[in-house]
């Protein structure tokens, strides 16, 4: 029997080394050309061409260990460009949503679909795959290769192999395979590339004997359960074909919103603590809006630069507890500025501030305390903060800020490198010129 026969069928689309296909889909010139995407502040390589990962580059190695290389070679090096990323991203899943209706996005360049039913419409899920390749490649530019499997996990190994065997054209099927074949596919893998085993339980694997996605296959699941939970023991499952990780169609609400930066620059005084603090609240207050919740508690937190040894080091947080859940930005700027206050120091030089929103809770059914007299006030307040959200989605982040923000933010992270946000700013689009 072939994993053809079982009952659920799911594919897995990424498209191939994002960041950098994204900066060549805008200059074709790059084609063929190393090419590394970096960090905030141009710190360290997140996105490799494959050029640059055939000299040995690997991820997360700072740019200033790159330069002899990339003068040798001609590595073009780009500032990571999130909000052209974030929207090409959005219009894959466009593309996505036609052909299948039930759609999960993994990851800014990851995406599961469940077929089922669908397979039958086309007349091989190979056909299916290379019609989505097609379609995004035209409609977008972005390379991509697709996975087809009975299971999440194994959609996710289907797709690493189509990455690496160029002889599959972009797509890989388990489902046609017969159990000899995916053995002898297994066995070639190492466990590690298998989702959800991470570095740790990729080496205590090793140590236990288990080397491959075959053997890892072929393991007992109330052992594995028994030496590393219940998630290994699904993993088993899941690369036996038994699917048992389902589709999140709709992403779940955070527990808990994190926006933090390092500074361009090292930051000494309390107002660019304030600005960049007051920056780091209004974005992590988008976020938590626009997921319909409101927010009980605030941690800000700032540090110096643990590297930086000729400096007097200083890390310190606070909690900041509301008297009332709000998604009012100005509410939980001063809640984090109180803290902020209440930790600062002077005299040390400042690397990093972050803020966390705490206490997440869902604001349509957030039940008020009866001493809570202001109904109609809050409801003026979430009609103010609609606005707001409205205008800077329309016209532009930062359109309208809080004034704390401020308008200089010297502090702002590097970003040297930055192309153009094509598709996202007028003034900023491509030019075409034509003879």
């Amino acid at each position: 029997m072939t994993a053809a026969f079982t009952s659920q069928q799911f594919a897995l689309v990424d498209v191939n080394n994002f960041y950098v296909s994204c900066e060549r889909v805008f200059n074709p010139k790059l084609e063929s050309v190393p090419v590394v995407v970096l960090s905030n502040n141009d710190g360290c390589a997140v996105a490799r061409s494959n050029e640059v990962k055939a000299l040995g580059v690997k991820m997360g190695t700072p740019w200033f260990q790159m330069q002899d290389l990339a003068k040798r070679h001609g590595i073009v090096a780009f500032s990571s460009n999130y909000t052209l990323y974030g929207d090409m991203s959005n219009r894959v899943l466009m593309i996505l949503r036609d052909f299948s209706p039930e759609v999960e996005m993994y990851s800014i360049d990851e995406c599961f679909l469940r077929l089922n039913g669908l397979s039958a419409l086309w007349p091989t899920l190979n056909d299916l795959g290379q019609a989505i390749r097609c379609r995004i490649r035209q409609w977008t530019g972005l390379p991509i290769c697709v996975g087809f499997a009975s299971s999440k996990t194994m959609a996710k190994l289907a797709n690493h192999v189509a990455k690496k065997h160029i002889d599959l054209n972009g797509v890989c099927d388990f489902t046609t395979m017969s159990e000899n074949e995916i053995s002898r596919l297994f066995s070639s893998l190492d466990v590690g590339e298998v989702w959800g085993v991470g570095r740790r339980i990729g080496e205590r694997l090793h140590a236990m004997g288990i080397h491959t996605a075959q053997a890892l296959r072929q393991a007992s699941p109330k052992w594995l359960r028994a030496q590393f939970g219940v998630v290994m023991e699904r993993t088993c499952d899941e690369l036996n074909g038994i699917s048992c990780l389902a589709l999140e169609d709709v992403t779940p609400p955070r527990k808990q919103i994190i926006c933090s930066r390092s500074f361009g620059e090292l930051v000494t005084s309390l107002e660019e603590l304030i600005e960049a603090v007051s920056t780091y609240i209004t974005r992590a207050a988008e976020k938590l809006r626009h997921q319909q919740s409101v927010c009980g508690a605030v941690h800000v937190f700032i540090h110096t630069n643990q590297f930086r040894k000729q400096d007097e080091q200083y890390n310190n947080g606070i909690v900041v507890s509301l008297p009332e859940p709000t998604g009012d930005t100005r509410v939980l700027i001063a809640a984090a500025l109180f803290g902020l206050r209440h930790i600062y120091r002077p005299g040390y030089k400042y690397k990093k501030a972050g803020v966390m929103l705490m206490e997440l809770s869902n604001s349509k059914q957030r039940q008020s305390s009866i001493f809570d007299l202001r109904g109609a006030v809050s409801d003026r307040v979430g009609e103010l903060m609609q606005t707001l959200d409205n205008l800077n989605r329309e016209y532009g982040q930062d359109t309208i800020t809080i004034g704390s923000a401020g308008v200089r933010s010297n502090w702002k992270m590097r970003c040297d490198n930055r192309t153009p946000r094509y598709t996202t700013r007028w003034n900023e689009l491509p030019h075409a010129f034509a003879r």
